[in-house]
């Protein structure tokens, strides 16, 4: 979808116009929004040796800027967008690199601008040449997410769309990833435009109530089924918002249970490397060991911590206090019981006074007569899950159970979209408690006029969540957390 030209109102779609003005007048009054019209470059991968690094540049007279730095081939001035050239980079009569240079025009580009992108050797000392050039052609360094906030800025793309470019880099798994992609792709926007568009037409019929009040009895006339509809779109949207927050930020785990029950062969299992010394010896783990996993596209943090035992080795003891802390802070427990064993009085002491989901495992299932204590395990107790830490088996069943336990009470079915943004949760709280408050004051009979008070805030909160209606401070705190170089 084509930006508007420089210099042009905003669509509904885009900052506002007074946001825009401000832009176009170099009058920014915060830090992350800078002079809209300085080209700016940024390295677009990371600091480090690679096969390649690409370093991007945007804003007006970007490709003639750059031009004066290349060799090789037509200038890139009159170069049609989403081209690609093989040029050299060059410092003075020295050459610095091969590189390929992709051509962007506005409007049809990520920034709408004009724009390149140079894909040049990932070398540390080509990327820091490459980079001091362009400074020294008049480049500015780009603030973080500047590209993404020139796109806003220019009609590329509302405020849902430019927090999914963040949430997509931030991604920690495969199903993060593809629920930020389905936001970017505008399944949150959707939403929020349908509702604010019923909302828009109840305030068309309250504009009938106030502009002919003699032809109506003091009610609002207007469609019922519209405002529950769209307090119903906000309503469910809002729901998911722990859900989308679970699989973007992660949860913790710890695995807690007697000495030598197999937690470190269970935190290798499900790290899949062996990143805990296992041994029969008990008392082996002193401290509590992390890592990160992937449970059914959740990120967690998991911990394997000392096991519980009578002890009088003081670094051990020490090491089931930091466990015991562990354990307590973690959002869920998976505990486990040496099948060979048995419950024992402590741990069912120790299940009882916790105060986090807690996941009972029954582990060492693959042991039979021929096994270290020459005993067969017993049949799992009821609400524990059959597990062999050694094999894998019931480990599928296991993680099953972490993810049921995490997303117990959040709402979100497959394929619909989630929010994860505290500030468009916000900003449907707001919305909602405007709706409330405008559905209470209809049926006391409340003039046109004071009801459309309430229903202006409710579109102005809505109005946020896209940009329609934002602030320097909005823009500020949410581009901050970007990338440079996105």
């Amino acid at each position: 979808m084509p930006g508007p030209r420089r210099g042009q109102p905003r669509g509904a779609a885009g900052a506002p116009p007074g946001l825009l003005a401000l832009a176009q007048a170099n009058r920014y009054p915060f830090s992350v929004v800078h002079t809209p019209d300085d080209p700016i470059a940024a390295l677009a991968t990371p600091a480090a040796p690679s096969a390649l690094a690409v370093i991007r540049v945007s804003g007006p007279g970007s490709l003639a800027m750059l031009c004066r730095l290349l060799r090789g081939g037509p200038r890139l001035e009159a170069a049609p967008g989403h081209t690609l050239h093989l040029r050299t980079v060059r410092d003075g009569e020295e050459d610095v690199d091969q590189v390929m240079v992709a051509v962007y025009r506005a409007p049809r580009s990520y920034t709408g601008e004009d724009g390149a992108e140079l894909f040049c050797h990932g070398s540390m000392p080509v990327i820091q040449r490459l980079l001091a050039l362009l400074s020294r052609a008049g480049f500015r360094p780009a603030g973080p997410g500047e590209f993404t906030q020139r796109a806003f800025l220019n009609g590329r793309m509302d405020l849902t769309r430019a927090e999914a470019v963040n949430e997509i880099v931030r991604a920690r798994t495969d199903k993060a990833r593809g629920l930020a992609l389905q936001r970017l792709s505008g399944a949150i926007e959707g939403q929020i435009r349908a509702a604010r568009e019923l909302l828009v037409g109840i305030r068309a019929a309250l504009e009938v109530g106030i502009d002919y009040p003699d032809e109506e009895d003091g009610s609002a006339p207007f469609e019922a089924d519209g405002l529950a509809e769209a307090t119903e779109i906000l309503e469910a949207l809002v729901r998911t918002y722990r859900r989308g927050r679970i699989y973007q930020e992660g949860v913790t785990a710890a695995i807690a249970g007697a000495t030598n029950s197999g937690k470190s062969s269970l935190f290798n299992l499900l790290l899949r490397q062996e990143r805990a010394i296992v041994s029969d010896i008990h008392g082996t783990t002193r401290d509590y060991l992390e890592g990160m996993v992937s449970v059914e596209g959740i990120p967690v943090r998991l911990f394997d911590t000392a096991g519980m035992r009578q002890s009088a080795d003081p670094l051990e003891i020490e090491g089931m206090r930091r466990a015991e802390e562990v354990v307590r802070a973690a959002d869920v427990v998976v505990y486990i019981v040496d099948s060979l064993v048995g419950v024992e009085a402590r741990d069912q002491a120790f299940l009882e006074g916790l105060g986090s989901p807690a996941i009972r495992v029954w582990n060492k299932i693959d042991l039979g007569p021929a096994g270290a204590e020459a005993r067969a395990p017993t049949l799992a107790p009821p609400g524990f899950i059959p597990l062999s830490a050694v094999t894998g088996e019931g480990v599928d069943d296991l993680e099953g159970a972490i993810a049921a336990a995490v997303l117990a009470g959040t709402s979100g079915e497959a394929g619909e979209p989630l929010i994860d943004s505290e500030r468009q949760r916000d900003c449907i709280g707001r919305a909602l408690e405007s709706l409330a408050r405008f559905r209470g004051e209809r049926e006391k009979g409340t003039a046109p006029d004071l009801l459309a008070v309430d229903l202006a805030e409710a579109l102005s909160a809505l109005g946020e969540i896209t940009g329609e209606v934002t602030s320097a401070e909005i823009l500020d705190r949410m581009f901050s957390s970007f990338c440079v170089g996105k």
